[in-house]
């Protein structure tokens, strides 16, 4: 038998959504309604919280299928605006990752690289209603004779596109310094020398995973606001590892759990899926992800006043240890610390930089609050939670 106060369901949270009854704040307004009135009243009045995050999530892409030719094929090498998609799928089945660079970019042979277009911007593109050249080449058979084709393709025009991320929405990350003499060009931008700038990665107290540390209203089923659609978490995302030490609050000091995230391409927005060049680096893609936790008792109330002061993160020099896979922590730094601007290290303040944007953050917290309160937008009851372990 349950020891909570309170306990309410997925069932009945969905049916107070649906008679306009429900009560839903963002990450940030439960803060003070818990600190105010506790967790217990707070899960009384408060039915769920909405959380935010947008931020280059390179761990992502898109199945596309370009639908049959005449005469058939069965495409070995596919092209979306001359960047390679891979086709060990089906016959006319491709996937587009997004950190794929245009075939003729020069990479780093110029350094550092500029890696203007590659696989997020084609998503983006295909989402802001533009064309996009495809180009197949096959081996032929007997069934699928076709040896190329060349033809302009569109969001609307192909016959399904599906958002499969396999790792989003990072639970913590790093922040990254550079101790060497001269700047490096990473995935977490270009960090200058000696430590000249500080770049983190996370919305902090607004963050899906940060709000539910031990994962126990998110799993496999859970409905999520996704590129500005509707998306679901179909599984841990690669790298899930939540046997991380922990602070008294159960929130790791470091890289953690992650989501593996997929939804409807042809639902989705370009505002929320946004492609990305990185320099010296490669392309990637900014992606918009809010996950709705439902306040089942006082216990989850508590895990969602976590507040960037609480949250912590691990400063790793990405100059030498990071690339020698070295582990090594050269201080460990709030959240708050980090987004007031300037951190302590080694005695010295250290600008910090931002990855991920918290104006955008907050915005996909109340467009997700708002779909919850008109009945727009449903919770969907996981069939397994995360593992914690």
């Amino acid at each position: 038998m349950s020891t909570f106060k309170v306990n309410k369901t997925y069932q009945e949270i969905n049916a107070k959504i649906k008679r306009g009854e429900v009560v839903v704040v963002t990450a940030d307004e439960i803060i003070d309604i818990v600190k105010d009135h506790g967790t217990v009243e707070a899960a009384r009045q408060v039915d769920v919280v909405t959380t935010g995050t947008f931020a280059p999530m390179c761990s992502s892409g898109a199945f596309i299928n370009f639908g049959h030719t005449q005469p058939g094929i069965k495409a070995s090498k596919v092209w979306l605006n001359n960047v390679p998609a891979y086709t060990g799928v089906a016959a006319v089945d491709c996937f587009i990752g997004a950190t794929e660079p245009c075939e003729d970019d020069p990479l780093n042979k110029v350094y550092p690289g500029e890696f203007n277009y590659g696989g997020g911007h084609v998503i983006q593109d295909l989402l802001a209603g533009q064309n996009v050249h495809l180009k197949a080449t096959a081996y032929g058979t007997d069934c699928y004779p076709n040896r190329q084709v060349e033809k302009e393709i569109a969001l609307e025009t192909v016959p399904s596109a599906t958002l499969c991320n396999i790792r989003n929405a990072y639970q913590n990350y790093n922040c990254a310094v550079n101790l060497t003499d001269r700047t490096k060009y990473t995935y977490m931008g270009a960090l200058k020398p000696h430590a000249a700038n500080a770049n983190y990665c996370s919305a902090g107290q607004l963050s899906p995973l940060f709000n539910d540390p031990f994962y126990k209203t998110i799993g496999l089923g859970t409905r999520i606001f996704l590129g500005g659609g509707v998306g679901w978490v179909t599984f841990p995302g690669t790298q899930h590892n939540p046997s991380k030490p922990r602070t008294p609050e159960g929130v790791p000091v470091s890289p953690a759990g992650t989501l593996w995230v997929m939804g409807d391409l042809k639902q989705m927005s370009s505002q929320w899926l946004v492609g990305v060049s990185i320099q010296g680096y490669g392309c990637s893609l900014s992606v918009g992800i809010g996950v709705p936790i439902p306040i089942l008792n006082e216990e989850i109330a508590g895990y969602t006043a976590i507040a960037d002061e609480d949250i912590f993160t691990q400063v790793i020099d990405y100059g030498n240890d990071y690339p020698l896979g070295v582990n090594n922590s050269l201080g460990q730094v709030s959240y708050a610390e980090l987004k007031s601007g300037h951190i302590k290290l080694n005695d010295r303040d250290v600008h910090t930089v931002p990855l991920s944007s918290m104006v955008k953050a907050r915005e996909i917290a109340d467009i997700l609050k708002k779909q919850i309160a008109s009945g727009e937008f449903t919770l969907g009851e996981p069939q397994f939670t995360l593992p914690v372990s």
